[in-house]
């Protein structure tokens, strides 16, 4: 168990929302939401009615141009607080009304609680998504107020959520992985070039930073053996929130940003920084042209005979499996390889259940993903000009419900039954957002294309995942049991004859 995130985004092409607009719908959700509340023949269609102006809300302050609107527009923001904490209100009032009464319509109150749990949800995807979003990309991106930029910081909050909630399956270490193409500084600058050897590291740890083809790579990591949940992530913000370097970087309307992140439940390798994922191609004494980075889920089984077999030199401190995946993409690009046929070669020679992503410089701006066997789990979630991959859906609610899933078992091709199970995804961070740069092969290079049907809708939200305050999830659910068990009666019992 182990949990793998990408971002790629592309330049939105759409203007940030008017808040005026929108608190004057949240305003006509909270009139809605009042007279459901006191007329019991018109309350469901109320509620629904509310549900779906709180959703265009949501819906609009999604992506950057949501983002944008709430950090421009303070007061606007303040007159949306101001409804959402009425609307809040309101509900609260009304299900301790539920709770206290008996219900002679068992079928109206079902439908009622389904009324009252969209609200609830996209009240709490406005509140608790759009503007904790918007905060911590303020946090990330300090006095910066450029387009790209806060594109940028976007996609690695975007990043930093989704490892912060894929961390129960696996928080020994973490890794986040951030490049940056066509920025603000000029990579033949001497004294760049200075900082950049300063920052050099061969084993790829916490701070790294490589300049590769007109790109920069910045590595932040942490490892321990021993924390809670969340520890991984403060560290990994705080190292990226006072990072000059890739704030500078970021520092130009041109810039553009893609997220590879991993957080860890080390099996193969000791927990250290070295093994944290995501791990580059470098090899001791060898000196090959092309970069690559991966991150691993699961276990390649015959990962010794493959460092046998290719004579892999690697660094003593590095003993996880996960580092011949980039080892070997390299070199396979080095011998004349395009970086899809490297990169299938690669994962067609390793035995056991993976879920892989990878990028490399020979490819920029495309992500790699690789999935066989049953064991693991990779979805593409399809966003607002944005791809989101994540190994579990609830690693990519908070920005969006649409993904595609990965299917690592179904033989493509049935005259290559053994051969073409497993699916390996290109995207494609032109089309983000869009199947258009969604392109997808069995492992033995069969094409899969994919279609608008295969796109799955999400049934969870990140309010039927947020542990709160709660330092798990075990204790959260104990705490929770009474509150659920009284709504789930609110439609069964019934008074007769008293």
């Amino acid at each position: 168990m182990c949990g793998i995130v990408a971002v790629l985004r592309r330049p939105s092409d759409r203007p940030a929302p008017d808040l005026t607009g929108l608190a004057d719908l949240l305003a006509a959700a909270t009139a809605a939401l009042t007279q459901g509340a006191s007329h019991e023949a018109t309350q469901i269609d109320d509620f629904r009615a509310a549900a779906a102006q709180l959703g265009t809300v949501d819906a609009a302050l999604r992506g950057s141009a949501g983002v944008r609107a709430l950090l421009a527009d303070v007061p606007g923001r303040a007159r949306l607080n101001h409804e959402l904490d009425r609307q809040d209100r309101l509900v609260r009032e009304f299900e301790a009304g539920l709770d206290e009464a008996l219900h002679p319509d068992p079928a109206h109150v079902e439908a009622l609680n389904l009324a009252l749990l969209e609200v609830k949800d996209r009240l709490w995807a406005i509140q608790r998504d759009r503007f904790r979003t918007a905060d911590a990309v303020a946090g990330l991106a300090g006095e910066s107020t450029m387009v790209a930029a806060i594109d940028g910081f976007l996609s690695i909050q975007v990043a930093l959520a989704a490892i912060d909630r894929l961390e129960v399956r696996g928080r020994d270490s973490a890794g986040v992985e951030i490049v940056v193409r066509n920025g603000a500084l000029d990579l033949d600058d001497a004294r760049l070039a200075e900082l950049c050897a300063q920052r050099a590291d061969p084993l790829h740890r916490d701070r790294s930073v490589r300049a590769v083809d007109g790109a920069l790579c910045f590595v932040y990591k942490a490892a321990a053996e021993i924390g809670e949940l969340g520890d991984n992530v403060a560290m990994l913000r705080a190292s990226i929130t006072r990072d000059g370097l890739l704030h500078g970087a970021l520092a130009n309307e041109t810039a553009r940003v893609m997220v590879l992140s991993h957080t860890r439940w080390a099996s193969v390798g000791i927990i250290s920084e070295a093994n944290a994922h995501p791990l580059d191609q470098a090899e001791v004494g060898r000196s090959g042209s092309t970069y690559a980075s991966a991150a691993l889920n699961g276990d390649v089984d015959n990962y010794a005979e493959l460092v046998g077999l290719h004579h892999l030199e690697i660094a003593p401190e590095i003993t996880t499996d996960a580092k011949v995946i980039p080892a070997l993409m390299a070199r396979g690009i080095d011998a004349g390889l395009p970086a899809i046929d490297a990169f299938r070669d690669a994962v067609a020679s390793f035995e056991g259940s993976v879920a892989i992503g990878a990028h490399t410089s020979a490819a920029p701006g495309r992500v790699f993903l690789a999935l066989r066997g049953s064991g693991q789990g990779l979805y593409v979630g399809l966003a607002d000009d944005t791809y989101i991959v994540a190994s579990e859906p609830y690693g990519l609610v908070e920005e969006t419900h649409r993904y595609l899933r990965l299917d690592g078992e179904t033989p493509a091709n049935p005259d290559n039954p053994s051969g073409s199970r497993g699916q390996i995804v290109v995207l494609d961070a032109e089309h983000s957002g869009t199947l258009e740069g969604v392109q997808r092969l069995a492992y033995d290079g069969t094409p899969v294309p994919v279609t608008e049907v295969e796109l799955a809708t999400a049934e969870i939200t990140t309010r039927d995942i947020d542990r709160g305050e709660f330092p798990h999830s075990l204790l959260l659910e104990i705490s929770e049991a009474p509150a659920s068990f009284r709504k789930t009666l609110r439609a069964m019992i019934i008074e007769r004859d008293g």
